[in-house]
This record gives C-alpha cells, structure tokens and sequence, in this order.
C-alpha cells in the first residue's frame, strides 16, 4: 500500500479529503453535459462512470509498484478517496490492448516491454540503496530514486538503463499518467477548464475571463508535503521510520 504525503496549510492542517482541489470551489465541468453533442457526452462522461477497475496487463507485484510510482509523480493525497482519478487501470487498460501512440524511437523497446523493464528495475534500484522495495520506503526516499531518474543520473546505476535510454521511458511515463489524469472532467474542475467547446463555442477568447458557466480563480495558500524532496534535501530526509506531518503544528 502507498504512502500518504499530505499537503498542508501555512496555518497548520493537512488538506486532505477534498472533493474538489484546485483554486476552482463548486464548479463542475460535467454540469454542462447538456451542451455538448452527443459523442462528446457519451465519452466524456464514460471517464467516470466506466473505469476500467480489472488489472490485465501488469501482475499484482508490477500494479503494486507502479502505484507507488503514480502516486508519486501523481499525488491524489488531499483527493478524499472517493474522488481520486485513477492512472494506474487507463495505463493497464492501454497496454493490455496494446494501444499505441503511432511511433516507436528506434533505442526503445515496445511500451509493453519498456513498462516491465522500468518497473522491475525502480525496484531493484531501491533494494540496492535502501535494501527494501520502492512500495515499502518512505516518501523522500521514492522520491529520491524518482528524481534520479528524471534527472537522467539513475542512482544506483542498474543495467536497464543501458537497455533502454532512461529519458526516453522517463517521457513515456509521464506523458501516460498526465494523459490519465488530465483527460478526466475531476482534473478539469480542478483547473476550471471549461470542457469540450462544441458546439456551443467560447465567448469570451480575451484578457482571460471566465465564460458564464465558470468559475473565478480563488486562490489559497498551501506547501508542499512536509517530507517531500520539495521539502527536504537527502541529509535532512526523516528515518526510515518516522513521519514529518506534525511539520508546523499540522497535528
């Protein structure tokens, strides 16, 4: 089971639970439905009603880890579990139909084989320099390995990366669990899209205003979790055992 990394209030507090995150309070980008062509509707509106929920592609070790890894690159922490947007079955779902994105780089496997090859070599890389795997070490030390690899300096070094480019797999992840996670209406409340513009159109294409359906901006403060590389450097990281989300007087 992942970790939990809660973002926390400058006064003190975990924002956890939150229905709707963002800076957009009470807007529903599904409230429109009714003015979109039928199409449209149908599929937008499966994202939420028809997720994928059976795991068919990846084992139960290979989903284990690459949960830990979204919920890294991805963190839903402040989401209340009812409203997190699921990466992990969309990623699953495209490579058990082995859906691709019409090209391959020539350095790199197929998506199916890059996904096993990753996946298996994170975990190696985190038994070799913590001796415990990725899903069992605490946030800052995931994330540790995670920004080693994003950095291109894989830390420790493991033969995959001589395998396949670690920028290149890097880039694929990514570019699936932000192709997840954005395609669903739950990320567009949170960012105040407005949703499909067909065929109703936008109105108002200048100096940045809402359309009358939307919501206005309205900014809160937050940080960034308490024991999160973002936080934290590698001397200062907690032991493996304890926890930082007492940081400020949050508990």
């Amino acid at each position: 089971m992942s970790r939990k990394s809660f973002p926390y209030k400058p006064s003190g507090g975990d924002l956890r639970d939150l229905e709707q995150p963002g800076y957009y309070a009470g807007y529903s980008t599904l409230a429109q439905k009714k003015h979109w062509e039928a199409a449209t509707r149908e599929l937008v509106t499966h994202r939420v009603d028809k997720t994928p929920s059976t795991i068919r592609f990846f084992s139960q070790e290979e989903a284990d880890v690459l949960t830990a890894i979204i919920d890294r690159l991805m963190p839903q922490d402040d989401r209340a579990s009812m409203r997190t947007i699921s990466v992990l079955p969309v990623i699953d779902e495209r490579l058990f139909t082995n859906s691709l994105n019409g090209f391959r780089y020539e350095d790199m496997p197929s998506d199916r084989e890059a996904y096993r090859l990753g996946i298996n070599a994170i975990n190696e890389m985190a038994l070799s320099r913590f001796d415990q795997s990725f899903i069992g070490l605490p946030v800052h030390r995931q994330e540790l390995i995670l920004k080693s690899l994003h950095d291109g300096k894989p830390d420790p070094e493991h033969p995959t990366w001589q395998r396949m480019p670690v920028h290149r797999f890097w880039a694929l992840l990514m570019e699936d669990c932000v192709t997840a996670y954005y395609s669903h209406p739950w990320a567009w409340d949170e960012i105040g899209f407005g949703g499909p513009a067909y065929p109703r159109g936008y109105m108002r294409l200048e100096h940045g205003l809402p359309e009358p359906w939307e919501k206005d901006e309205q900014r809160y403060e937050w940080n960034a979790p308490a024991d999160s590389l973002s936080e934290l450097d590698e001397e200062g990281a907690p032991p493996e055992h304890s926890s930082l989300h007492g940081h400020g007087g949050t508990h």
